[in-house]
């Protein structure tokens, strides 16, 4: 094939069809009509020799080969972003930029304090606008409309970018009154009442069910591995909230260990290691391809790098 004669236009049309799984959809995205989308997506079809889309009874999905190409369209559409976008320096000490990052109110009362106070020291005039997850879809990260998504993930589209921030252990939150704690053990710790909290990835979420352990999340999976079950009695997707739970006299909260610490010199609880194993939760930074080469964006990326580790050496 001579690549000279191919309309590289059709990637980008490409990249958005592969996104949105719509044509009507993609074709507002870009501008054009419904009826030159669908005329692109005939010459993708001709040019790949493969449908691309195909209808289901979920509405369009990628073939095979399609998805085999969304991570390779997406680096050549990225590269020739970097190349054609003009080289300018970010002025940390004068820019009055807002990022807008997705975080739980995990990240916001762990890693959110600490990088505030570098900001105010390094870059004053920069704001952050915090959303919560549900907030926020993949398809907002995606086309760079959210700077940066910091949560845990079960899952992750390819053409996201990733940092590995840090692994938090789990520590368990009750009422210095609650009697379980003076006989701390496997068989107390399920004969109690317990508080669920999490809010992995991003999205609304949906109804919670005790039953349902796979979505339950690491606490759950690990008790069932050796064939037990705690009795949920609350569920909630904010860890301050079921820290406040904690202090009732006849809830366990089972909480990273990270948020746990900023109850430790609360006199109305006691920390306590869980009477079994977890494995440990693992934070990540992720982006879009987008945002991978803007100078502000890989300053703020650095400058949140630099803060995880300055937790993890004083952890």
């Amino acid at each position: 094939m001579n690549i000279s004669r191919v309309d590289l236009n059709l990637l980008v049309y490409l990249d958005v069809l592969l996104r949105e799984c719509n044509v009507t959809r993609a074709a507002e995205e870009l501008g054009i009509s419904q009826p030159a989308m669908s005329n692109s997506l005939r010459r993708l079809r001709d040019l790949f020799n493969d449908p691309i889309l195909v209808r289901t009874s979920d509405g369009m999905t990628p073939t095979d080969r399609a998805l085999e190409l969304q991570p390779l369209v997406r680096n050549v559409l990225s590269a020739a972003e970097q190349a054609i976008l003009p080289k300018t320096d970010f002025d940390p000490a004068g820019s009055t930029r807002i990022f807008r990052i997705m975080a739980s109110d995990y990240t916001e009362s762990t890693l959110l304090p600490v990088l505030l106070r570098n900001l105010r020291r390094e870059a004053p005039g920069i704001r952050l606008d915090i959303m919560t997850p549900s907030d926020v879809s993949f398809h907002d990260v995606e086309r760079g409309k959210v700077d940066l998504v910091i949560n845990r993930f079960d899952t992750l589209p390819q053409s996201f970018h990733q940092v590995h921030l840090w692994d938090d252990s789990f520590s368990c939150v009750m009422s210095a009154n609650n009697p379980v704690s003076k006989n701390w053990n496997l068989e107390s710790y399920l004969s109690s009442k317990h508080v669920w909290v999490s809010k992995t990835g991003m999205g609304v979420g949906v109804g919670m069910t005790p039953d349902d352990v796979q979505r339950l999340g690491w606490v759950d999976e690990a008790l069932t591995k050796i064939d037990a079950k705690r009795d949920i009695t609350l569920f909630t997707r904010h860890y301050q909230a079921a820290l406040l739970l904690g202090e009732q006299e006849d809830l366990i909260v089972t909480i990273p260990t990270m948020t746990a610490k900023g109850m430790e010199n609360n006199p109305k609880v006691v920390i306590l290691d869980p009477p079994f194993d977890i494995p440990r939760m693992r934070l990540k930074m992720v982006w879009s391809p987008l945002l991978q080469h803007d100078p502000g964006h890989k300053w703020l990326r650095q400058m949140i790098k630099s803060v995880s580790e300055e937790m993890l050496s004083q952890a």
